[in-house]
Order: C-alpha cells, then structure tokens, then sequence
C-alpha cells in the first residue's frame, strides 16, 4: 500500500477519535492531533519515511522498541512516554489504531471531568 494512502486511513482513525483536532503548529511536516489541546499523535515523514509518534506507557515504549525494529523512542519527544513507528510491511493498520487507542486513552486518563464527560458525549 502506498505511503499516501496509509497516511489517509491513519488520519481518518485518528479524527474518528471523539473531540479529536488536528493542526500544524510545527510547519506543514508535522501534522499533530490533539484531544482538548493535549497531543496524543503526530504523523510526519523522517526521510522519505511515513511516520507515526504515540504516546505510550514507559514499560510499553521499552518493549515495543525492543519488540519491532520499526520502533523506535519518540523522535523529538520524550523518549520515556513517546514511540515513533515507521510505516513497514511488517506493522499492521490494526497495529496502529491498538497503539493509537492506548495513546488516546492515556492523554483522555489526564483530563478533567468535564473534559472526559464532553468524550463520553
């Protein structure tokens, strides 16, 4: 599958999120989504390379960058709390909306009540 139709399918799932946004406050190479102004995903390309930055549990972020050679600590971010992913064969679209799903629920856990009743919705 190619890189631009990947990209398609993974910002869809990401929108899909309830009160998910996306913008580019990095420049047009960084396209962020965030839940109530708190990021939870970023997709970029890192030479020529589609990828994927998750926030992730700090044993999570240590197995899986052991576990798959397409990730690695967040590029750029924390590398204790952030993976980035990069758009291989090997990495499913399931793979991603799992690990988009722990990143999403994860950033919802630090929200406030009101916030996470406005997710409910």
């Amino acid at each position: 599958m190619e890189n631009n139709v990947i990209e398609k399918e993974w910002i869809n799932y990401l929108l899909s999120k309830p009160c998910s946004d996306d913008s580019f406050p990095f420049g047009p190479e960084a396209h962020v989504f965030k839940v109530f102004n708190k990021m939870f995903a970023l997709i970029g390309y890192r030479d020529g390379q589609l990828t994927i930055t998750l926030k992730a549990k700090p044993e999570d972020v240590t197995f899986l960058t052991e576990e798959f050679k397409e990730i690695e600590r967040g590029y750029h971010m924390s590398k204790k709390h952030w993976i980035t992913v990069k758009c291989s064969e090997d990495i499913t679209i399931s793979m991603i909306e799992s690990w988009v799903d722990n990143s999403y629920d994860l950033v919802i856990s630090k929200l406030t009540k009101v916030q996470k009743m406005k997710v409910k919705e």
